[in-house]
C-alpha cells in the first residue's frame, strides 16, 4: 500500500529507526511551514530513561522515510550521530523559522533545505 495522505494523528507517536533496526526514538511532533504549505520538520524524542531527560530533535521531514506495514520512520543515521545532532529541551524551542538555524539541521542530516 503506497499511501500518500495520513493524518498528523496517525503518524505522531511512530517509532523512528535506522537501517540497521536500532531504535532511534519516537515522532512527538510535526512542524508546519504555513506559508509553503509543506512540513518542516518531524520532531523526535531520544534519549533519557523511562521518559524522563529526553532530548528533541528537529528531524528535516525529507531525512524520514515512511514505512506504514511496520509503523515507523527510517532516518538514515546511528545512533552516534542522533546524539550529536542539534537538540534542545521539551521547554525551550527553537526558532524553527530561522533558516540560519534551519540550515545547521539540514546540514547535519545531510539533505537540502527545502526553502532552497
Amino acid at each position: 500500500m503506497n499511501t500518500k495522505v495520513l493524518s498528523a494523528t496517525t503518524i505522531i507517536g511512530d517509532d523512528i529507526k535506522n537501517s540497521a533496526g536500532e531504535d532511534l526514538g519516537r515522532l512527538e511532533d510535526i512542524m508546519l511551514d504555513v506559508s509553503d504549505g509543506r512540513i518542516s520538520y518531524g520532531v523526535i524524542t531520544f534519549g533519557g530513561f523511562l521518559g524522563m531527560g529526553n532530548k528533541l530533535f528537529a528531524i528535516p521531514w525529507s531525512a524520514l522515510v515512511l514505512n506504514t506495514e511496520e509503523k515507523c520512520f527510517y532516518l538514515n543515521i546511528n545512533k552516534e550521530q542522533l546524539e550529536n545532532a542539534p537538540g534542545f529541551d521539551k521547554d525551550d524551542w527553537p526558532n524553527m523559522a530561522d533558516h540560519e538555524w534551519g540550515r545547521t539541521v539540514y546540514d547535519h542530516y545531510g539533505v537540502a533545505p527545502y526553502w532552497d
